[in-house]
């Protein structure tokens, strides 16, 4: 069991971590997030999403989906946009996320909204970001689940919404040219291509993501493009393991060690 240290205490003291929850180092500028082993932890396709985009300083950026807010904090460390927005439908992780912006000193730079990704378009105006990201519900259904409202269940099933759902309001917010990067399992990437493609989100960039050499892909990023002419780039993989519990470089690259 992790022991508290007088970080933790402090923390508790100073962004007022309720039951649960705890305080985790980022490895980039000194930021921190709060998070609850109970609800939900970010994994490693947050952080590889973050690896895989791109942003400007210039640009306003909106994370679907956003959770504790992993995504906008690390997209800020790394590219510093202009603005950055994350959108959560569960009440108690939009609250953990915005008090990580606080703690990080980032509240004038993020903005943690509690809200419905289907109803996106109705919080936001039309094509008003430049990048949208996205780590949606991976899994189809309600297959296997004991609890439907519970906080795990909600992030990797399609319960709340759908990649058709998210797909629709990324064309809408998103601007002409606008860039849209998620990741994904490689078993859906036939469906996510057809969406995109019914959205005009034209897919230009792909990389798929291999716990070991000798393994089959579990993971898939890929970039869109809002009105993109057809032509994508398939970049050479990305390897997680050299062996168990032994990262590729690249891996510690992206993670900051």
């Amino acid at each position: 069991m992790r022991q508290d240290t007088q970080r933790d205490r402090q923390d508790r003291e100073t962004v007022r971590l309720k039951s649960g929850e705890r305080v985790d180092e980022l490895e980039r500028n000194g930021y921190r997030i709060i998070q609850n082993p109970k609800k939900f932890c970010f994994g490693m396709d947050a952080v590889l999403l973050t690896g895989f985009a791109r942003a400007r300083e210039s640009d306003r950026l909106l994370d679907l989906g956003t959770g504790t807010g992993i995504i906008p904090l690390l997209m800020e460390a790394k590219y510093h946009c202009a603005h950055l927005t994350g959108l959560e439908i569960q009440a108690d992780s939009a609250d953990m996320a915005a008090r990580s912006v606080e703690m990080n000193g980032l509240s004038d730079k993020i903005d943690i909204i509690t809200g419905d990704i289907r109803e996106a378009d109705h919080i936001f105006l039309s094509a008003s970001f430049d990048c949208i990201t996205c780590n949606p519900p991976y899994m189809i259904g309600r297959h296997g689940i004991a609890n439907p409202d519970a906080p795990k269940a909600i992030a990797r099933h399609e319960i709340l919404c759908t990649f058709e759902d998210v797909a629709r309001q990324t064309e809408k917010l998103l601007k002409p040219g606008g860039h849209f990067f998620l990741v994904h399992r490689p078993f859906r990437l036939a469906e996510i291509m057809t969406a995109l493609a019914g959205h005009k989100l034209e897919p230009k960039r792909m990389q798929l993501v291999y716990p070991y050499a000798d393994r089959e892909p579990n993971m898939v990023l890929l970039e869109a493009v809002r009105g993109g002419k057809p032509r994508m780039t398939v970049e050479k993989p990305l390897i997680v393991f050299r062996e168990p519990g032994v990262y590729m470089p690249e891996i510690k690259e992206i993670y900051g060690y």
